[in-house]
Order: structure tokens, then sequence, then C-alpha cells
């Protein structure tokens, strides 16, 4: 997953994945990492300014386990489906889904 010159904003913890966001990704036919990948990298997505903002400060302190704060992305699949990806405030996992199993 980690590439030369990539930078990570933040630790992503122990990687999941729900089973209604791997058949979306399948019927796709999109590999899970690559979406990881933009996550890893600051790229939140599909979401609003205001959700931007909350990742931005949540990464902005990172180490900092008083500070940092959870982090959320959306993206769109290929066939059209919504994903998130969600990294816990105390970077413990960072779980793939669909919203409608959060």
């Amino acid at each position: 997953m980690s590439q030369a010159g990539a930078v990570t904003k933040f630790n992503l913890g122990s990687l999941v994945a729900t089973p209604g966001a791997l058949d979306a990704l399948r019927r796709a036919s999109q590999d899970p990492l690559a979406f990881v990948e933009r996550h890893r990298r600051g790229d939140w997505g599909d979401v609003d300014a205001s959700d931007k903002a909350l990742n931005d400060e949540a990464v902005a302190h990172e180490g900092d386990l008083d500070r940092q704060g959870r982090v959320l992305s959306a993206y769109t699949t290929s066939a059209g489906e919504k994903l998130w990806i969600i990294t816990e405030y105390d970077r413990s996992a960072t779980t793939i889904l669909l919203p409608e199993e959060y």
C-alpha cells in the first residue's frame, strides 16, 4: 500500500471492511486499497466542507490522543455506490463500509 513519495497523513490501525462494502467493490470491479490510499493521503472524497475541515483538524493533531479525531471519507464506486471509510479517533481501526451499514 505504501508508495515512494506518498504522504501518510495519519495512522490507519487495523484495516477492515464490511460484507456490503466488499460486495459493492466487487460489483464495481474496484480494488478497496485504491480508496484506502486516497483516504490515507488526505483526499476525503465526496464529503462536505464542514467534514473536510473536521478531517483536516483531526489529522493536524496526529499523535495527540486528546486532540486527534475520527476521520471520515466518502467515495463513489464506478458502479455508482457510495462507500465510507472511517478511521477511529484512536487510530485502532479503519473500516470500509456502506453508509447504511453505519
